[in-house]
Parts: structure tokens; sequence; C-alpha cells
């Protein structure tokens, strides 16, 4: 071959590559713009006190805007209803009795197992994954770290003026400072002119302007502090709701045939220092009716307040050209009693502490977008906007769990799922225990009677202790196991053996058995009128196998609102 003809050989390879490289460049930034972003919002401690699941007394039309578009699941429940289990289930996907966390004192990735996390999923496949606020709970439950760099690109933010939560800074009638309950505050006064939701939204949309004009797709999480206690919030949010028109929980007695062991003592709201002043006493005094009023108006202020920081952080996204790229998941790590049943906070697994909000925006249709020129979340102010209707067709009613976020925000996002869990699995990395929640975007007014719920909580004996709503791993003696169905809720308090893990099914300290559409307030135990009252006896069966064929059992021929279940 002669030199000439070589060159030319060589040029044209040259340039072949080129091309190549060039091609093989367009295809890599088209894929990664084409592919969804990520906007996970959690709140804490909020339970379905929002106007989109049917509240009355609440306002929050920036939630119920994001929900009007929105896929909101009526029935999701949270796997324990305590911060640090609850969002560390959620986030790998994997129950309490897999994480082995039931308190807030053990790193799973050491103490059970090295899971896979939401976030870390994605991280792996490309996304530039970023924590804001209370996403995993922080202190040793994530490493200190909120488990960085596992889980997060950057360091996880939190707002500097949240160390200033549980220090006193709400102004008594004495003119002084206390550690409260009630706080409501001038914001002006406080340190730095600012609370940490208000940081945290600050930050989340700083972090949103610097992904704006990258290719690279990301996840974001915000987590709000509120409505979590103490109600530290702006006091111009307390005159949405007057004390006048506040009412009491509608069942505030402790029931007649509650199993003891599953009464939670409220210790936390007892801490506080407006609260001892009530000298309530130990474990059932109830809390002055004036008293309860003012905190039921404190939390809806504190949902308001939250609300308006979700709004925020919605309009930047959409003033950003995200809007319609972007899946935003909004949940809550667990609910909170304000009355029901004589308790207060969360830490059972009564309803009103295991249901959360679950919404989920999929994207507007193209046909729904009339040229992109109305905003899709606009800033809804809550002192001036008329009341937001909820209005919407894509509501689901079938029973869903938060460890299902996992798996249905990955099906969304256009990555593969991880395969189930085996039912008995303490070594898998990635799998989960959740369902794709997408398979019920198509049927959302279909009610599938199997679609269930499993939650637990622990406790340290058989009668309600100062150290019941949180005990240490050493403590926990009982474990209640807790089946929610569409018609029903079937507990079983079963021994537990905190070295082992083991649960002795033949241990029974109680059980509770509520019918949810004769009794949605579940304030009617009939338990005790349907047996066997000890578990069935089934070798080699996966303990929520066993309730859901024992609940089968009891519920057999059992009418639920005049109907056969």
């Amino acid at each position: 071959m002669s030199k000439v003809s070589f060159g030319r050989h060589s040029n044209m390879c040259i340039t072949a590559l080129k091309c190549l490289i060039v091609f093989l460049h367009v295809i890599f930034v088209v894929g990664r713009q084409d592919r969804r972003n990520v906007l996970f919002i959690i709140a804490d401690d909020l339970r379905t006190s929002l106007g989109c699941y049917g509240d009355l007394t609440v306002k929050s039309p920036n939630i119920d805007q994001l929900a009007s578009k929105s896929h909101v699941f009526l029935n999701a429940f949270a796997q324990q209803a305590v911060c640090a289990p609850s969002r560390t289930s959620m986030l790998t996907s994997r129950r309490p009795d897999t994480t082995r966390l039931y308190d807030f004192k053990s790193y799973w990735r050491v103490h059970a197992g090295n899971y896979t996390t939401l976030p870390q999923y994605f991280k792996s496949h490309g996304y530039v994954t970023m924590s804001v606020g209370k996403v995993f709970h922080p202190g040793i439950s994530s490493n200190y770290t909120d488990d960085y760099p596992y889980s997060w690109s950057i360091p996880a933010y939190h707002p500097a003026s949240f160390k200033f939560e549980k220090q006193k800074m709400c102004k008594g009638e004495d003119g002084r400072l206390h550690a409260n309950l009630l706080c409501a505050v001038n914001v002006t006064e406080q340190p730095g002119g600012t609370l940490p939701d208000m940081e945290s939204v600050e930050e989340a949309v700083r972090l949103l302007k610097t992904r704006a004009t990258d290719g690279d797709p990301f996840f974001l999480a915000v987590g709000f502090h509120k409505p979590h206690i103490p109600f530290r919030i702006p006091q111009e949010y307390l005159q949405l709701y007057p004390i006048k028109k506040m009412t009491l929980a509608p069942d505030t007695d402790v029931p007649k045939r509650l199993p003891p062991v599953a009464y939670n003592p409220w210790t936390d709201i007892r801490k506080r220092d407006d609260v001892q002043k009530l000298n309530i006493s130990f474990p059932y005094g109830p809390i002055p009716k004036d008293f309860q009023l003012r905190i039921r108006q404190h939390y809806y202020a504190a949902v308001s307040y939250m609300d308006a920081q979700v709004g925020r952080l919605l309009s930047a996204l959409d003033a950003l050209g995200l809007a319609q790229s972007t899946i935003v998941v909004f949940t809550s790590d667990h609910g909170w009693s304000l009355g029901e049943h004589g308790e207060w906070a969360k830490y059972s697994n009564f309803g009103v502490a295991t249901n959360v909000p679950l919404i989920i925006y999929d994207l507007e249709p193209p046909e729904s977008q009339s040229g992109l020129k109305e905003p899709t979340f606009p800033f809804l102010d809550v002192f001036s906007q008329p009341e937001w209707i909820f209005k919407n067709d894509k509501v689901v009613e079938n029973v869903a769990e938060l460890v299902a976020v996992f798996p249905t925000v990955c099906h969304l996002a256009g990555l593969k799922m991880p395969d189930p869990c085996p039912e008995v699995d303490h070594q898998d990395r990635l799998c989960t225990d959740g369902r794709n929640l997408a398979d019920d975007f198509e049927r959302e007014k279909k009610i599938d009677p199997d679609s269930v719920a499993f939650s637990q909580y622990p406790r340290p004996a058989d009668t309600p202790q100062e150290n019941s709503d949180l005990p240490d791993l050493k403590d926990i003696k009982v474990m209640g196991y807790s089946v929610r169905t569409y018609n029903f809720r079937f507990t079983m308090w079963l021994g537990f053996d905190p070295k082992t893990y083991q649960i002795n099914t033949s241990d029974v300290h109680g059980g509770e058995l509520y019918v949810i559409a004769d009794d949605p307030g579940e304030d009617n135990n009939i338990y005790d009128d349907h047996g066997p009252h000890s578990m069935m006896k089934m070798k080699n069966m996966p303990l929520f196998t066993r309730m859901k064929l024992q609940l089968l059992y009891l519920t057999a021929g059992l009418k639920t609102n005049g109907k056969k279940a």
C-alpha cells in the first residue's frame, strides 16, 4: 500500500472514529436529558390532616394543588410509627424486622445488613443525589452522616437554626423563655431571623438552580421538620385557626377494651415545660380540654406553615422549567394522634399514627399542558388565597405501604425495579419488600380487598411505662404486629427476645380487631368476641403470612357495614 493510500485510509478511520464519538456523546446526552428527575418531599409527624384527604379544618392549599395533579393514596401506612425506624424502612424498602432498627440507637449497615437505599440506587444509575433537612433520621441511625457517601453525591444539608429546636425559645406568659410544646414565635426575634424549614427551602431552591442547566438527572430529597413538636412556628399561622372554632377529637377516651400494652403514654409531650405545669397523672390522666384545643390549633397551624414551604419549593421547581421533567413524591414518616383514644404523638399501631399522606406526581400528559403557558405549581398564599377545592379522579383507595415507594419511584423513572425480597431475608443487599404502586394508577377506583399493609411497634412491658413510647432494643419484651386491609385492622402483641430478634407466637400479650367500615376510628375492639386467642400453628411460615391467614379465619362470615367481609 502506498503512503498516500495509507494516509487516506488512516484519515478516513480517524474521521469515522470522531463521528462515532460525537454520535455516542449525543446519544448519551440526549438519553441523560430524557431521564426523569425526582423530587422526594417528606414531612415529619404529618397525619392525613390535609384538604385533599378530606380534612375540613386544615388549610393546605399548596399540597392540595399538588394532589389535584397527582395520584393520591388514601390508605398508605408506615411500617413503624416513629422517625428513624420508619425512614430507614422506607428508604431501604425493608421492614423493621429486617433492618432491626426499632429505636434510634444503631446503624443498619453495621447492625443488620449493608442494604441499598433508594437514593443510593439512583446514584448508582448516574443521578446526582442530594439531601436537605430531615430525610434520614440524623444521628447514629444514619451513621451521623445521613448515610453519606453511600446515599448522597454531596454531604447532606441541615439548617443551622435547627439546633435551637430543643432549647428554651418560647416566650411564656411570665415573659421568660421556656422549652414549651406550644411555641408560636415572632420569626424576626428568632436566631438568624429564620426557622429550620425556611432555611431548608432556601437551600433546596439553590440546589435546584444548580441542576436546572446541568444535563445530569437529579434526585433531590427535602425533609421538613414540621409539624413535629415543639410547635415552633411563625405566630401568624395561629390566626388561621381561631381557638373558638377548634374541636376536640371525636374519641378522646381510652377505649374500654384496649389492651394496656397497646397504649402509648406520650412521654415526650409530658416533658415540655408548659405540659409539666398541668400536673397530669401518668399514664392515662387526660390533658385539660382547653389545652387539648390549643394543641390541635398549633398542630394545624404547623401543617399550614409546612404547606407554605412546600408551595415555595414547588413553585421554584416550576419557575426553573423542571416541573415537566420531575417526578414529585410527597409523604410523611408516620402520623400523629391528636387526642384520639386519649393519646398524643405517634408510638402506636393505630391508624392515626400509621396512616400517612402519599402523593405521587407522575408528570402531566402533553395534552393537558395547554402550551405550557399556565404554571403547574403557582404558589398559593394561605392568607389571601380562597380555599382550594380539591378535585382529582386519580384517588387510590387500595391499601399501600411506605416500603413500596422505592420500587414505585424506580419504575416511574425508568430504572429496573429491585427484585422482591425472600419472605425471610437478612442477606440480599438489593431487593424490595414493597410492590409497584403504579399498578394501581390504572385502577384507582377498584378496590382490591387483598391489598394489605403491615406495621409494628415495640413495648417494654404489658402496661404503660416511662419508656413505653420508645424503648431501647435491650428493653423490648413485646412486639405488636398489625395487619391493615381495606376492611380490617388486626393486631397481635407477641413476646419478643431482643437478643435473638425472635418472636414467640405462643406468648400472646393482647389482641385487637377493628371493622373499619363500622369503626373507622378504631375504638371498638372486637378481638375478644372472636377466637382463637392464640396464634394458629403453621410451621415454616413467615409471621405476616400467618397473620393474614388468621385474620381471614377470624373474620370469615363477619359482616362489615351490613355486608359479609
